[in-house]
């Protein structure tokens, strides 16, 4: 279980210009799948991993295989952008505590696909745009993925505390109950109360624990995690793809403010 967060702290709002920017993807990078967003088309790809060696370029939230990894991305970005990406921004998002070789072999990947802009940004935040309205008070994330699960303390737009454990809905036992990855979330969420000083934690459980991932569709998993916590759990629309929607809120902000995205109807794509 790695904590706490010491990674690139991210901001209320994306404060770059783009120039030239006039189309764009997001990316979600998962260890089972790979998924992307569009504007104007919502999710159009919904990728199971493949690669060779490994089985997937993508494992416990790390680039394991990247020139698989390359080769699936070309192929979306191919499918949704065509073959000239010089006047398009990729936004791809990444775990909270995903490490500092992995980001960058991830940006590294992303940039050899020619789109004029690379916006990398962690998975909580895009969850947190995503599931709105958010006021930038405490929140909690809990990301529940095939091969991690990442809980995450937002405060003003910062992580201000992250932990995760190489535990997800792959490891399960499909004969037993999912007590392994509950008991994880219990178990950082009850770290990060015992090392909170400004009671962000206890005014996150307030507002309720935000769930995302593939584990957020489980009754079994966010019940067990709304009891352990003895609060209410939140659940945006389509915890599956709540990351990738988000990460395509701020792609849309972005081209938005180059004046070239397309209005989107609210939050359906």
């Amino acid at each position: 279980m790695r904590s706490p967060y010491d990674g690139p702290r991210i901001g209320r709002s994306v404060r770059q210009e783009y120039r030239g920017a006039t189309r764009g993807l997001a990316l979600d990078l998962g260890s089972s799948r790979t998924r992307a967003w569009m504007p104007g088309h919502g999710v159009l790809a919904d990728t199971f991993g493949a690669g060779t060696g490994h089985g997937r370029p993508v494992r416990r939230g790390r680039i394991v295989d990247p020139e698989s990894c390359g080769r699936m991305l070309g192929r979306i970005a191919d499918r949704a952008l065509g073959t000239d990406r010089t006047d398009a921004v990729i936004v791809l998002s990444h775990p909270v505590l995903t490490g500092a070789e992995h980001r960058a072999a991830a940006r590294e990947l992303i940039a050899a696909l020619g789109p004029s802009s690379v916006i990398a940004l962690d998975s909580a935040r895009a969850a947190a745009v995503y599931a709105g309205p958010w006021d930038g008070g405490p929140l909690l994330v809990v990301d529940i993925g095939a091969e991690l699960t990442e809980a995450t303390l937002l405060v003003d737009g910062l992580v201000r505390d992250a932990r995760q454990t190489e535990t997800g809905l792959s490891d399960l036992d499909p004969c037993e109950p999912p007590t392994a990855v509950a008991r994880a979330v219990l178990d950082m969420v009850d770290e990060m109360w015992k090392q909170d000083r400004h009671g962000a934690v206890l005014g996150a459980l307030r507002r309720g624990p935000l769930l995302a991932g593939g584990g957020a569709i489980r009754p079994d998993i966010t019940d067990r995690i709304a009891a352990g916590l003895g609060v209410p759990v939140r659940l945006a629309d389509d915890p599956t793809t709540t990351v990738v929607r988000g990460a395509g809120l701020i792609l849309t902000s972005v081209l938005r403010h180059t004046g070239a995205a397309p209005a989107l109807p609210g939050r359906t794509g």
